[in-house]
């Protein structure tokens, strides 16, 4: 499957991304550092990794960052933030600790930069069946657009004129109405499309659902600058015959970091340290 060409910016934008290793919802130590906590991301940024983290549009439209919809998982709550204000949300703790759930805004001014990060769009329903994917594409588009002008590195073009280059991050999603809006509303930003074949272990998709998925098909709509597929599906016929910029979720040995890395792929990692093999 031929990848298209981005513009240059991009493609110098994307190349770099694929040259780090991300830490998967933050450099997590389960339970007492959960997943996607702000202790989880400092521990990222000091270890010079890349972060991957998720986000979701609370009732009063702010950016949780958080995996699941609902928070049964990681607080013990059974409610879905999408029906939470962000002040409701951050009442519950995660895990054995005392952190709370980020809100994204936080998240950034932590990075401040420093490190690239992988943007996850976890398209959801509220309670009344209201689907958020547009108001959470636009959230957080806004939030990476103050993001990038506020620690982008301001440099000088061929012309002598102040440039900007802009913070490194990309967003990606599951939802191919997620990654089709990017394509529309912010061209420029680096967009992926999550892929796997999600049934394999357990049916949570349509049969039809999971063939465009897992056969890459839905790239037709969104039209992705890459994919990030599941390491363990890397096998599928699809993704041996994709040829462009690819991503791997979620590895959780060294070994398996480096067939990925050998295979040309970013890897999204979590359960260890690579720097500890090294």
């Amino acid at each position: 499957m031929k990848q298209k060409k981005t513009s240059n910016t991009k493609e110098k934008q994307l190349h770099e991304l694929l040259q780090h290793r991300y830490a998967h919802r933050g450099l997590h130590q389960k339970p007492v550092i959960p997943e996607n906590s702000m202790a989880a991301f400092r521990r990222a940024v000091e270890a010079g990794f890349g972060i991957e983290l998720d986000l979701h549009l609370t009732r009063d439209g702010k950016l949780a960052v958080i995996h699941d919809s609902s928070l049964k998982r990681t607080c013990g709550v059974d409610q879905n933030v999408e029906d939470m204000t962000m002040e409701e949300a951050q009442s519950c703790f995660l895990e054995e600790s005392r952190e709370q759930i980020p809100e994204f805004t936080e998240v950034l001014q932590l990075v401040a930069g420093r490190v690239p990060l992988i943007v996850e769009l976890k398209a959801g329903k509220t309670q009344d069946g209201t689907d958020t994917t547009a108001a959470l594409c636009r959230t957080a588009a806004s939030a990476l657009d103050d993001y990038a002008a506020a620690y982008g590195e301001k440099t000088e073009n061929h012309g002598g004129k102040p440039g900007l280059v802009p913070a490194l991050y990309c967003v990606e999603s599951f939802s191919p109405v997620a990654v089709k809006w990017l394509r529309v509303n912010r061209p420029d930003v680096i967009r992926g499309q999550l892929a796997a074949n999600i049934n394999r272990e357990k049916k949570t998709l349509t049969c039809t659902q999971n063939f465009l998925l897992k056969n890459l098909l839905v790239n037709l709509s969104g039209k992705p600058d890459f994919v990030a597929y599941n390491f363990d599906d890397r096998h599928e016929p699809a993704l041996q015959r994709y040829d462009g910029p690819l991503f791997f979720w979620t590895i959780r040995s060294y070994a398996d970091l480096k067939e990925a890395e050998a295979l040309g792929a970013a890897g999204i990692f979590e359960q260890f340290d690579p720097k500890k093999y090294e």
